[in-house]
């Protein structure tokens, strides 16, 4: 993003910039309602799969507005679906708000919710004019498990023409277009082998310990060989119950990222070669199975992003280059993959709490996490509105959904 973009802002079309000023009235209109809802989460952190009081809290308040809600939606017991409107383009703002384990929401998911939920509300009060029709998806899970791929695999996004959410960060304000985020795989891979003495009998004894040994240590070997900005991590859990057995269990646990999706994917195959080799060197048998969902790397939609990026110099915020952010992983990107979606990130100004620490947490409960889940809620809703009331804009992103076989949202991206 240039300073020139950074320093002034295009002016709307009369019709959509009239919409625009409504929205941002109906955003200040419910703040209180908003940023005690954004407290009340923060108050009472849950976690992934857990999040029985926030998806509760925000299927009353969707549906007293008026939308047509589900708690329980897509057959997970924390997911929310609440849907306004009849116009022929869907959009669908995620709201997330599950915290982490041993520091509540040192994520600040509950500005992530707080935003969402005001997003969804402040559009449908233009839907009609903006011949929208507006879904709220509340995603759980997004810190361990993977609630957006479960959804994806039930069918949210199939009638949905773009997404969006955004996601707070202490310090400064980036480009929507500049962040980019890893793909994460987790999973476990067991050896089987046969206990045995190991100083009367060894010969008698087919060592998992050796199976899992070998394999990290080919692993080991694997990282010169690819993509410095990949990165892996095994866990070993031994079996044996004293040192004088040759243990006949094995438990690793994977973890792998990587910035794109194609090296993720050779990149797995390349390691469970590794486990392979290993069982076929030592005689051991394996297996492997997921333990969460996978997430795949964001794909931030070009004409979104830019209307984010325009929105926020709009809203009185600055980007500032070298604030886009790197790293970490989102359930957000599986639904970039699959249709055109953002996720930017809002800055706590002034904040410095690192994320995923107790300081973070801290900071999702400052007057500036407040201010970001109202901006972040009136961007999200021009976001909207400018993709929906752009007429070009509007009419790829409806042909793009038309061009998606049934059924193409409904993946969870694995090789």
């Amino acid at each position: 993003m240039t300073n020139s973009i950074a320093a002034s802002a295009p002016t709307a079309p009369p019709k959509t910039q009239l919409l625009k000023d409504q929205a941002a009235a109906e955003v200040e209109r419910r703040k209180p309602q908003l940023l005690e809802l954004s407290r009340e989460i923060h108050a009472n952190p849950e976690l992934s799969w857990q999040e029985f009081k926030a998806s509760a809290r925000i299927a009353d308040i969707m549906r007293d507005a008026g939308f047509a809600t589900e708690l329980g939606a897509y057959g997970i017991e924390t997911a929310v679906e609440a849907t306004f409107g009849e116009g022929d383009l869907t959009v669908a703002v995620c709201a997330e708000y599950d915290a982490l384990p041993g520091i509540g929401h040192g994520c600040g998911h509950n500005v992530i919710a707080t935003a969402g939920v005001g997003a969804a509300l402040a559009l449908a009060s233009v839907a009609d004019e903006a011949g929208l029709r507006v879904k709220l998806l509340g995603t759980p899970a997004e810190e361990h498990g993977g609630g957006k791929v479960a959804m994806l695999l039930a069918g949210a996004w199939e009638d949905v023409d773009f997404s969006l959410m955004v996601h707070g960060m202490t310090g400064e304000d980036g480009s929507a277009s500049g962040f980019h985020s890893t793909a994460v795989d987790r999973f476990e891979v067991i050896f089987h082998g046969l206990t045995a003495h190991a100083a009367a009998m060894p010969d008698q004894g087919i060592n998992a310990a050796a199976a899992a040994t070998l394999a990290l240590t080919a692993i080991g070997l694997l990282r010169q060989h690819v993509p410095k900005e990949t990165n892996m991590n095994a866990f070993v859990s031994l079996g044996g119950e004293a040192t004088n057995v040759i243990p006949d269990k094995t438990v690793v646990q994977v973890e792998l990222r990587a910035y794109d999706i194609d090296i993720w994917r050779s990149l797995k195959k390349r390691v469970l070669a590794c486990f392979e080799g290993a069982a076929i060197a030592t005689g051991c048998t394996w297996e492997w199975a997921p333990t969460e969902h996978p997430y795949a790397p964001v794909a931030p939609d070009p004409a979104l992003a830019d209307f984010w990026d325009r929105n926020l110099v709009a809203r009185g915020r600055t980007i500032t280059p070298q604030a886009s952010a790197a790293g970490g992983s989102t359930d957000m990107g599986n639904v970039s993959q699959v249709l055109p979606a953002i996720h930017p990130l809002i800055a706590f100004l002034g904040e410095t709490g690192p994320a995923h620490n107790p300081n973070f947490t801290i900071s999702a409960a400052t007057p500036a996490a407040d201010d970001a889940a109202i901006d972040g809620a009136v961007l999200l809703a021009w976001t909207s509105l400018d993709a929906a009331l752009d007429p070009e804009v509007r009419a790829d992103l409806q042909r793009r959904r038309a061009e998606r076989p049934a059924g193409a949202t409904q993946v969870t991206l694995e090789a």
